[in-house]
């Protein structure tokens, strides 16, 4: 079970987009690096290859290692390690490790 999934709120602990906050947009498909929602930006120039399209440069998310990445506990409002527990049923859950909280 992987410890950052798609749709979590994380924040960027390291790099030039230190400290703030995003959404995960999607893994990239190794599961080493993720897309966050508006951080880790670059200029892309784009050409025009259609008549309804607009080309020029545009700004992208590039991938940041989940390594530079924590999820962030809305309990204790702060990011937060995440642990795996299993329940009763056998199923896997997520939990903040300094609240308990499954996240």
């Amino acid at each position: 079970m992987q410890k950052i999934k798609k749709n979590d709120i994380v924040q960027i602990i390291k790099g030039k987009d230190k400290g703030k906050q995003g959404k995960i947009i999607s893994i990239v498909k190794n599961g080493s690096s993720a897309l966050v929602e508006g951080r880790n930006l670059s200029k892309k120039h784009k050409r025009q290859s259609r008549q309804d399209q607009k080309g020029g440069i545009i700004s992208i998310e590039m991938p940041v290692s989940v390594s530079n990445l924590m999820v962030f506990c809305k309990h204790c409002s702060k990011p937060a390690r995440v642990g795996i527990m299993v329940l009763k049923d056998g199923s896997k859950s997520r939990f903040c490790k300094s609240c308990k909280e499954a996240l």
